[in-house]
């Protein structure tokens, strides 16, 4: 096994693209067919109106990231003045995206053995490098390098995320596919970009995010979200490519490594909306404060009077004398 080699993962993880590298085979018609590398354990597939659907609970958790990313992004819109707000956005997109393509392809709504599989395994590496790097992209937001939610911030990040897909996905499908050069056996390109480039990209984000947070905040708190999004993003990795097999045997086979993978990136994105929540404040001009009133007090209370309301102390002899009398400018004269 030597460096770039996917045998030692796949092994261990049902991850979709190890169906279609490791040794391969010369079949008659079709020529070239890679046979993958199989996980020991993985989680058992369930027969629904003649239709084999593979991942249960992975699709049941990447259904309920649609939902949660849904909530996110509605609650990003509201935030009109908030910094980095649109280029967020384009982050949640991404990764909403990815999530409907990671559902066709792990529960086999794209069967392994088809044509069109080695393109939506591909598709879907490439929005896995698309959303990393634009959220890098995102880390340099609030450095003030330039300014937030303009056309060139935005472009910025588009073109960016765009090259990310594009060598992405042009690396995996030569690798699939045998062409440029590329084969099945030959992964060292594809290893190099979907996991160390990757990984080296989040590592930035990171970094850059913790040296804004100390060295412009005064508040540390959101030091707190980074350090539980990197948690649960370690944490689903190696119950991803360490202890899958574990998992599946301890839970017969219902679920695997990948079924926590998926949960623990969910909660990371989630930590990641928590942390740009806590680090920017609405800036509305006309902003109605939420300050609830004291106990007991009353609602009807005027603090301060206008020059022009107040009215002096009335005694005209008659038989309403002593009382007090207050002109109100939207209705009649009320006794006191």
């Amino acid at each position: 096994m030597g460096f770039g080699d996917f045998d030692f993962l796949c092994e261990r993880a049902p991850v979709p693209l190890c169906s279609l590298v490791g040794p391969y085979t010369a079949s008659e018609g079709s020529g070239i067919v890679a046979n993958g590398v199989a996980a020991s354990c993985y989680a058992r597939s369930i027969d629904v109106a003649n239709t084999v659907i593979f991942q249960t609970g992975t699709a049941f958790i990447n259904i309920a990231a649609l939902g949660m990313t849904a909530m996110m992004g509605f609650n990003i819109r509201s935030k009109y003045t908030a910094v980095g707000r649109k280029e967020l956005l384009s982050f949640f997109y991404l990764y909403a995206i990815l999530t409907v393509i990671s559902l066709c392809v792990d529960c086999g709504v794209v069967p392994p053995a088809s044509r069109p599989y080695p393109y939506f395994v591909s598709v879907q590496n490439g929005l896995t490098s698309a959303t990393c790097w634009c959220l890098m992209v995102n880390g340099f937001v609030g450095f003030q390098l330039y300014e937030d939610g303009t056309r060139l911030s935005l472009w910025i990040l588009r073109l960016i995320s765009a090259g990310a897909f594009v060598l992405s996905f042009v690396v995996s499908i030569l690798t699939f596919q045998s062409w440029g050069g590329q084969s099945p056996k030959d992964t060292m390109a594809l290893f190099v970009v979907l996991y160390i480039v990757n990984a080296v990209v989040l590592i930035i984000y990171v970094v850059s995010q913790i040296l804004l947070v100390v060295g412009t905040l005064e508040d540390l708190w959101p030091l707190g979200d980074i350090a539980f999004g990197v948690f649960f993003f370690v944490v689903g990795q190696i119950l991803l490519y360490v202890f899958s097999n574990r998992v599946c045997e301890g839970m017969k086979h219902y679920l695997d490594g990948l079924f926590f993978a998926t949960l623990c990136n969910l909660f990371g994105v989630m930590m990641i909306y928590k942390y740009w929540d806590s680090i920017t404040r609405e800036d509305l001009e006309f902003s109605v404060g939420a300050k609830p009133a004291a106990p007991m007090s009353n609602p009807w209370d005027v603090k301060e009077y206008y020059d022009d309301d107040r009215r002096p102390y009335v005694n005209d002899g008659s038989e309403y004398t002593g009382s007090f009398y207050a002109l109100n400018r939207n209705s009649s004269m009320y006794h006191i």
